[in-house]
């Protein structure tokens, strides 16, 4: 007889007995009740066969999604309404005792995720004061889920996540907020323009010295070439020099009478 054939007498013989099919989803898990008790085994996905008096509870073993809004106060006594979206899932080898002491999915929800949240949220704000909330946001999420983790692993549920979505605060304080960055960033406006005119002066006041620099130095030298040429002028130097500019001929100049008048005697006479 083939595998086939034994499958179906099974089924018959099953259904012959009064037993009824049932399949636990994936990414579920099954608890078993018989005649209404709780049996300790947890069934994984897949098709099982139900004997009278026999039932199934399916367990979504799956993420969860949880959104919470709660209202707090800061630790200056502002009103603030944070809201929240917690990702979590329930241990699926516990299954039966989340069963046992809590019930399902829902009831898990409203009994036990519902108020962990309210209270973590409520004890994490009071530390912080409403600026704070803002500034040191990353470490008010971690305050609420180490609460949030804690209180929910003694309940064999475990978190995968949590995230803050929003600070909502009075309008009166979001308004004096509001006003507050907005001077803020008038301040830092007037420091950065501060800090770029005294860049901008001093940049003008390094190029004047630097200029001032090199035309005293280019005074300096020449004044030092002029006294080097005044020490280096001899009159058998300026003889010399006349001498290489001399073209050959020898200048005459006309005086009273047709006189002829040696320069170079004149220049010698200078």
């Amino acid at each position: 007889m083939n595998t086939s054939r034994l499958a179906a007498l099974a089924t018959l013989t099953a259904l012959g007995v009064g037993c009824t099919p049932h399949t636990v989803p994936a990414g579920h898990v099954g608890v078993q009740t018989y005649w209404g008790a709780v049996q300790d085994e947890v069934f994984q996905e897949g098709l099982y066969w139900q004997t009278p008096g026999t039932g199934y509870v399916d367990m979504d073993a799956r993420v969860q999604k949880e959104s919470a809004k709660s209202t707090a106060s800061s630790k200056d006594l502002q009103v603030v309404t944070v809201n929240i979206v917690l990702n979590y899932r329930l241990k699926a080898e516990k299954a039966v005792v989340i069963y046992q002491n809590i019930g399902t999915l829902g009831q898990v929800e409203s009994t036990i995720i519902e108020p962990v949240l309210q209270e973590a949220v409520k004890t994490a704000t009071a530390r912080y004061n409403a600026e704070e909330l803002i500034t040191k946001r990353r470490d008010v999420k971690e305050a609420i889920t180490a609460y949030v983790r804690e209180r929910l692993d003694a309940s064999d549920l475990s978190v995968t996540d949590l995230s803050i979505v929003n600070f909502e605060f009075d309008q009166k304080y979001q308004d004096a907020i509001e006003a507050k960055q907005v001077a803020e960033q008038k301040a830092l406006t007037a420091t950065n323009d501060l800090r770029r005119i005294e860049v901008e002066a001093k940049q003008r006041e390094a190029r004047a010295q630097g200029e001032a620099s090199a035309m005293l130095i280019q005074a300096r030298a020449e004044a030092e070439r002029q006294e080097l040429l005044r020490r280096t002028m001899t009159p058998e130097l300026v003889q010399w020099q006349a001498i290489q500019k001399w073209d050959g001929r020898m200048p005459t100049v006309s005086g009273a009478g047709n006189t002829l008048v040696d320069l170079g005697a004149i220049t010698k006479g200078r």
